[in-house]
């Protein structure tokens, strides 16, 4: 059973080494990130924990069988944001396990979409840690499971017997195994080294739309945090550690065409013969899509879309050094279990590494329009849809980066084109 650590501890993790090469020039009007410091993030200089918790230890053995089963309770219960599956019961199961463990504090918080969770843990402490928490799940697709999804189950495997269950990684179960080890520490007679502010919300999987409700209303209160942790999975099977430093921000959107005016049928589905003299809003659709992008959509077209993009830090520049030996070393294997031959303009493994971390992403995501299904049906379909995706890094502000967009479509005379923000 995993123990809490502080993040030294897993800082350990990381390797370091110093920049060589130059980086391969960027194509036309792609902004490509550079490591400009050949000064190093290394962990080794950093002394490892020495703190002794032999009584919260001795808990977690005492109580392995109880802990697994508090796993086993949060990822038996459906949590489905899509569905509203199970959210105002899973809700509750957080916010009365929080009291139990003795937050003063522990309260839902109405929105106007599924509530948010939030809890405050008074250790008389100097520093206080924000922790976020989602408590919802992804839909169960009906296939492909060895398990039901919802039961729990322990189950034997490579690695060993296994938590299998909806939720289980991603996210329920580390987030309880996190309380699994606040209860050692608390129970065991430890005092928690710092305060505690756990926000939490059910719409991760939905991109969040009114976690901003649950955020303002404590916004005061957060601001005074010292940091803010997501408890997550993070140990390999080898028993190695990966900290994580952040994540990118995103805009998702659909782009929509349709007959009117302009072109193409209004009402439904027509026979493809009339296309001689019709047009396709599916045609249309595609037209649009490849116009934010270079013909082998690796740069954005867009203007002013790299704009905003900051460099790197110095901090994040010692930082990505310090991670280039163990992903240098690992990027074959890394594109095989992606299936991926070459990355972009055959980069190399430094540069994927740079481009990956620092850089922005215009993604389609899905494309549907008429018929896809056996056999044949000659049409032109009146409506065509695709749902898209940025990925955002610092300083990139989404609904800026819509407006680009929008923009752009307008100046390409795709005024036609609906643009609908999805999250």
């Amino acid at each position: 059973m995993p123990t809490l650590r502080p993040a030294a501890a897993l800082l350990l993790a990381a390797l370091g080494c110093a920049p060589s090469e130059a980086p391969a020039p960027a194509p036309s009007g792609r902004v490509r990130p550079q490591i400009t410091t050949s000064e190093t993030f290394e962990a080794k200089n950093v002394a490892p924990y020495s703190g002794a918790h032999d009584a919260a230890y001795a808990y977690i053995d005492r109580n392995i069988a109880a802990h697994t089963e508090n796993l086993r309770r949060w990822v038996r219960q459906p949590s489905i944001s899509a569905q509203n599956n199970g959210i105002a019961e899973m809700a509750d199961m957080l916010r009365k396990d929080l009291l139990a463990l003795g937050f003063k504090e522990a309260e839902l918080v109405p929105t106007s979409g599924h509530p948010g969770v939030w809890g405050y843990y008074d250790a008389g402490a100097e520093k206080t840690l924000a922790v976020y928490m989602m408590y919802d799940v992804q839909p169960v697709e009906t296939t492909g499971w060895s398990v039901s999804a919802f039961d729990g189950a322990l189950v034997d495997r490579p690695l060993g017997k296994v938590l299998m269950a909806r939720g289980a990684t991603n996210q329920k179960a580390p987030e309880r195994a996190f309380l699994n080890a606040l209860e050692a520490i608390i129970k065991s007679g430890a005092k928690l080294p710092v305060n505690l502010m756990v926000v939490a919300e059910g719409e991760e999987e939905l991109g969040s739309p009114n976690f901003p409700q649950v955020i303002d209303k404590y916004e005061a209160r957060l601001k005074t945090a010292s940091g803010v942790f997501f408890p997550f999975n993070s140990q390999s099977a080898d028993g190695s550690v990966n900290m994580f430093m952040g994540v990118k921000g995103i805009i998702s959107f659909e782009l929509e065409a349709k007959g009117g005016p302009h072109g193409g049928p209004v009402r439904s589905e027509i026979h493809g013969s009339y296309k001689v003299i019709t047009d396709s809003p599916v045609l249309r659709l595609a037209q649009a899509i490849a116009s934010l992008t270079t013909p082998d959509g690796n740069t954005i077209l867009v203007p002013r879309y790299y704009d905003a993009i900051r460099p790197p830090s110095d901090e994040e520049m010692q930082l990505t050094n310090g991670m280039l030996p163990q992903w240098i070393a690992q990027d074959s294997v890394s594109r095989a279990g992606l299936g991926v031959v070459q990355w972009i303009d055959s980069m190399s493994a430094k540069d994927a590494l740079i481009e990956y971390l620092f850089n922005t992403t215009l993604n389609v995501d899905g494309m549907w329009a008429g018929y896809t299904g056996p056999g044949m049906k000659t049409i032109l379909p009146h409506i065509a849809t695709a749902k898209m995706d940025s990925r955002l890094v610092p300083d990139q502000d989404p609904d800026t980066a819509l407006a680009l967009i929008r923009a752009h479509l307008d100046a390409k005379g795709f005024t036609d084109i609906t643009v609908r923000k999805l999250s």
